[in-house]
């Protein structure tokens, strides 16, 4: 009687360890084409943000020589470009919202914003923001994310029980702009222009940075120009310049933390190859942990040819978020 009680005990939690996603590890997946990483491990969920190490953090302050703080962002607002379907609102319930405190009769405004959050605006990319459709070992087809996570292991309907914004580091680095628009002696890339490695590195030239410099742990801009559209969501949200497959594969290479543009994408729309869809998203987060921050301006960079800064960034710690607005800084 007590081995059978025992036994029945078992196939019990059995049962809800395999069905409770949040109980399931690393340890109960395959190894596969990307996965575990090779430097961080099959539990990692902060990606290249690992790369920021307090030596990386004191090196990049050594940039830092006028204090002068460029915003690298663009305003959340009204009318703003955005990508698909996506919505964003902002309302003051009652102006004021609430009725006077005190004898001093305190009054103030609080405000509701409602909207893809993370992925509105300027707008940072988690690691739980991009996967890929894969045919598994065993013939199974998975959803699969970041160091091998499945769908199954990160679903939940009040956000990802996995690879959530709150496992990012914040980001202190050397920025690097890398000027694509002026290396072409343009204001604006074409539309669809696929910018290639020998124009990152004629870029790095013009601007007299080695590219042998260039660390782990960077964080790599590319203008292309392309904010003087912002006003014009239309055009703004169309075909757009940006970087291709063989640039994604440099980047990778260089182990840096994260790329950003102002683009919608920061890589080219629509990709040369017909069949493949925002290819480079799942090179870089999908694949190898690293992170793209979308719709910002470099105009106030490089009138001054400022092309090498202290870049601050801090991914706001939505627990289960797909991503993250914010306002990034230049610091020189």
């Amino acid at each position: 009687m007590r081995a059978s009680r025992n036994t029945s005990i078992f196939v019990v939690l059995i049962a809800i360890v395999l069905s409770s996603p949040s109980l399931l590890t690393a340890q109960t997946r395959e190894a596969g084409p990307w996965w575990p990483h090779p430097v961080w491990g099959a539990d990692d969920q902060a990606g290249a943000s690992n790369w920021i190490t307090p030596q990386k953090v004191l090196a990049a302050m050594e940039l830092v020589s006028t204090g002068v703080v460029h915003d690298l962002g663009q305003p959340y607002e009204q009318g703003m470009p955005l990508f698909g379907q996506r919505t964003y609102a902002l309302h003051i319930p009652g102006s004021p919202t609430y009725e006077p405190f005190g004898e001093n009769k305190l009054v103030g405004h609080d405000e509701f914003i409602c909207g893809e959050l993370g992925q509105v605006g300027t707008q940072f990319d988690g690691l739980g923001h991009i996967g890929t459709r894969l045919e598994m070992a065993d013939g199974t087809v998975k959803d699969v994310y970041y160091n091998g996570i499945p769908l199954e292991e990160m679903r939940g309907a009040y956000g990802l029980q996995k690879l959530g914004i709150e496992h990012i580091k914040p980001i202190i680095t050397r920025g690097i702009l890398i000027d694509i628009a002026g290396y072409k002696s343009v204001e604006v890339l074409e539309p669809g222009y696929e910018v290639t490695v020998e124009d990152v590195r004629g870029a790095l030239a013009r601007q007299g940075i080695d590219e042998a410099s260039i660390a782990a742990g960077d964080a790599i801009f590319f203008r292309y120009g392309w904010s003087t559209h912002w006003d014009d969501p239309e055009q703004y949200n169309g075909a757009v310049p940006g970087i291709g497959l063989a640039v994604a594969a440099w980047l990778i290479d260089k182990q840096v933390s994260m790329i950003g543009s102002d683009t919608y994408t920061s890589e080219v729309v629509p990709n040369p190859d017909p069949d493949l869809a925002f290819p480079v998203h799942q090179e870089l987060v999908t694949k190898n942990g690293i992170f793209n921050l979308e719709n910002l301006s470099f105009d106030t960079l490089v009138p001054g040819s400022d092309y090498e800064f202290l870049f601050v960034f801090a991914p706001i710690p939505f627990v289960g978020g797909t991503g993250s607005p914010g306002r990034p800084i230049a610091i020189l």
